[in-house]
Parts: structure tokens; C-alpha cells; sequence
């Protein structure tokens, strides 16, 4: 594991459970400290959970914490957390807890006791002055969303309506349905 660069920001944690190693960097420059379960949990295909990891934190004014799912998780189980990332904010001093999800369509995905199950991110954060206006300035890009700028099969056959004009608010023909088959040989 990783130790922060001298003068790093300070973030005070609490231990909720006692036994918990503290949220650590696994790697230099990684951006995320490992955030673990303290129960075991057995997740079948579909099923979600909220897990917790043991710890809360006072983030200095102005910070905030988001909680990233952990790409090995979601390459080799199918495990993705329902609302990445979750959001600390500054003022919250509960425990931090985890929603993941089994998303493999076959295989039952266990969690022993500390073992690690998301990424803590912490970064500044602007506290903005919403301004209503009647209209906003032109850009490039205008309204375009929800993959107008291509790069990918499904989007590209989107322009021949189908998934993209479906995500936009439209209507595709049949179950004509982008997605990304995961090969777990190997893995």
C-alpha cells in the first residue's frame, strides 16, 4: 500500500467498527483509497445490498467524497454499485455505506469481511450561484447528448433509428437493444 504525499489534505475518520483497516492507496498515484465491507454478504444474479465499510469521516468544508466501484469487481463478477458514485458530502458524519449489485446474469458473487468493495475519491468542490436566464449561450455542441457524437457500434446504427432514438425519447423498432457481452474465460 501506498502512502499520501507529504502535506496531503487531512481527513478525519472515525472507525465505526473497531477491526477495520483504514481506507489505504494500494498503488502511487492511485486516485481512490479502498473502501472494505465489514459483513459478509452473498449477492445471487439481480440482487443488491447496502454494505458497510466500518468508517465515517469529517471532509473539511468546500470537499466532498465520492465512492467509485472498483474496476476488478466489475470486470471479472459483474459487481457495479447502483448509484456511482456515491456522494459524501462535507457535513456528513454517518457511516459510509456501499449499494452494490450483482449484475453477472449466472454466477452468485460473496463478500467476506473486509474485503474491499468500492474506491473513495476525495475531491474540492465548487459551491455555486445558480442564475436563472432566458436563455443560454450558444456552444458547439448545443443540446446534442445521449451519444450524438458517436464512437461506438449501437450509436452509429442509432442514426438508422434505433437505440439512440429510443434514448433520446423516441421510439426504436423491435428489441433492437445496444450491449456489451463480457467474456469471463480467462479472468
Amino acid at each position: 500500500m501506498s502512502e499520501p504525499r507529504p502535506g496531503a489534505l487531512e481527513v478525519l475518520i472515525r472507525r465505526v467498527d473497531p477491526d477495520v483497516p483504514l481506507p489505504a492507496y494500494e498503488h502511487p498515484g492511485d486516485a481512490g483509497a479502498d473502501l472494505r465491507t465489514t459483513e459478509a454478504c452473498e449477492l445471487a444474479p439481480g440482487e443488491r445490498a447496502v454494505l458497510p465499510t466500518g468508517v465515517s469521516v469529517a471532509l473539511p468544508d468546500g470537499y466532498a467524497a465520492f465512492v467509485h466501484p472498483r474496476s476488478g469487481l466489475a470486470a471479472r463478477c459483474g459487481v457495479a454499485l447502483v448509484n456511482a458514485p456515491g456522494t459524501v458530502d462535507a457535513g456528513y458524519r454517518g457511516e459510509i455505506k456501499v449499494i452494490v449489485v450483482n449484475l453477472d446474469p449466472r454466477e452468485t458473487v460473496r463478500f467476506e469481511r473486509f474485503d474491499r468493495i468500492a474506491q473513495l475519491v476525495v475531491q474540492q468542490v465548487e459551491r455555486v450561484r445558480f442564475v436563472s436566464v432566458a436563455e443560454l449561450p450558444p456552444s458547439v455542441r448545443a443540446e446534442g447528448g445521449f451519444g450524438s457524437t458517436g464512437g461506438h457500434a449501437a450509436v452509429e446504427e442509432g442514426k438508422s433509428g434505433t437505440s439512440v432514438q429510443a434514448a433520446v425519447g423516441g421510439t426504436a423498432g423491435g428489441n433492437r437493444y445496444a450491449s456489451v457481452v463480457s467474456d469471463r474465460e480467462g479472468q
